[in-house]
């Protein structure tokens, strides 16, 4: 297994730039409307990943990883999908204990402890027994200068991420796509309940000093981030990740429809499902008037 991972970063990253490329030239921005759109956005949440780090080969490869190691090999790419899409699976780790669970080869009575440690060391990597860390493979989904210009209209003191990742891994990814000037606050998995509990969202607005309302926007790919950002009172935004939308437009089919994750947020309430990079906000947080 280890040998392989080098030929692994290959074959993800020739998929990441032969997708990206596929979507560029075959793939139109869409915003699908499913309630009555409320008043432009004064403050901007994100989820991280699937919204802003494309995790598919990391945090899911993970997951299929850890459970593999465990000797679950039923676990696939869309068994996780089809969990997150029923939502309550904020936490990898746990999602990664529970899956193994339901594997009939899957071994019993490990404790969270033992798959945590598993896990982090597939996704952080063994360099003293030269296993690479699948976080490497993570990328920056929306175009950094769409981020520049949401910041410049409403201020990085209105910006800020409500993620289920540890704070060492936000904070990594932020700072290594050069984005974390743009965010004054950050909610993680250290700092309370998770998605779809409320307090995630709610613990931003107040840290950001301002009232949880429909302007405030919480984008997000799974249900859990819409029914968070419900609970608080804001507004709840969907976007589709970019192996669902680049599965969609394979097929011919427009992801809102036929993507798992996409129906489950319109299902929740979602107010919008938009492409993955999410230049389409830029439509919700109008210029300042001079």
């Amino acid at each position: 297994y280890i040998s392989s991972r080098p030929l692994m970063r290959i074959l993800y990253q020739l998929h990441l730039s032969l997708s990206y490329s596929f979507k560029s030239t075959h793939h139109t921005s869409t915003i699908v409307p499913v309630q009555a759109e409320s008043s432009g956005g004064t403050a901007l949440l994100l989820d991280m990943d699937g919204v802003l780090a494309e995790v598919s080969g990391s945090y899911r490869a993970a997951i299929i990883e850890t459970c593999k190691h465990y000797g679950a090999t039923s676990i696939t790419f869309d068994t996780v999908a089809e969990w997150k899409a029923r939502g309550g699976c904020n936490n990898d780790w746990k999602l990664s204990l529970d899956l193994i669970n339901t594997d009939p080869n899957g071994k019993k009575g490990l404790t969270l402890d033992e798959v945590t440690e598993t896990f982090e060391r597939f996704y952080q990597g063994d360099p003293d027994n030269g296993l690479v860390g699948l976080c490497d493979l993570e990328t920056l989904i929306p175009k950094k200068s769409t981020l520049e210009e949401i910041c410049r209209r409403i201020g990085k003191e209105r910006m800020a991420i409500v993620t289920g990742r540890p704070r060492k891994d936000c904070n990594k990814f932020l700072k290594l796509h050069g984005i974390d000037h743009m965010f004054s606050v950050c909610v993680c998995m250290e700092d309370g309940p998770p998605k779809p509990d409320p307090f995630p969202v709610s613990q931003a607005c107040k840290l950001l000093g301002i009232d949880p309302d429909l302007s405030v926007i919480m984008v997000g790919d799974t249900p859990d981030d819409i029914r968070a950002a419900h609970a608080a009172g804001c507004r709840g935004v969907g976007v589709a990740t970019p192996e669902n939308a680049e599965k969609a437009a394979k097929e011919g089919r427009t992801f809102h429809d036929h993507c798992a994750l996409c129906v489950a947020m319109k299902g929740c309430g979602a107010d919008l499902i938009v492409d993955p990079g999410f230049g389409d906000l830029l439509e919700i947080f109008p210029e300042k008037a001079e």
